[in-house]
């Protein structure tokens, strides 16, 4: 992978994430632009990432997944930023079965556990994003793991993705 990939690997991430605190947190105007819709994010979105959306969905960017920080990015693109690029259309979901792929690709690999607690909540949301019932049992079985592994300090946050897993499930 060419160093000019690598460096637009990280773009996605700080944008995604910001700078992790040392306990790999997330800033609270990170964490902000996640769940919520924003016309100014949607903006930036756009603005920043649709040109490699369209990449991605093309195939221009499958080398991304050599490296699990790699995989992550593609997930985050495919998989999130598409939801602010495209929102309010089908557009913003056309992805999802890419997304899927690469998040059930990186399990079988254990590309998940090279990432932080915070970036691995991403890395699994494609398999919340599936309809399929083995896609729903293995995410919440994911979010249970980071459950389990998150210091106490950590775990009211990562209980509250858990929940959402769960109740994505049970729909």
């Amino acid at each position: 992978m060419a160093g000019a990939d690598r460096d637009h690997i990280e773009e996605v991430l700080r944008f995604w994430f910001g700078s992790l605190g040392p306990d790999g947190t997330v800033d609270e105007a990170h964490r902000a632009r996640w769940f919520a819709a924003s016309d100014e994010v949607d903006r930036r979105c756009r603005e920043a990432f649709e040109t490699d959306l369209v990449r991605a969905v093309r195939g221009e960017l499958d080398d991304w997944p050599a490296t699990p920080r790699g995989q992550l990015a593609l997930i985050v693109l495919l998989d999130q930023l598409s939801r602010n690029v495209y929102r309010g259309t089908a557009r913003a979901f056309a992805q999802d079965v890419k997304a899927l792929a690469v998040c059930q690709d990186g399990l079988a690999r254990a590309a998940d556990h090279a990432l932080h607690y915070i970036e691995r909540v991403f890395f699994y949301m494609p398999l919340q994003h599936a309809e399929g019932r083995d896609a729903q049992r293995r995410s919440v079985e994911c979010f249970e793991g980071l459950v389990a592994e998150v210091s106490p300090l950590q775990r009211p946050l990562f209980e509250d993705f858990l929940d959402y897993a769960r109740r994505h499930r049970a729909v």
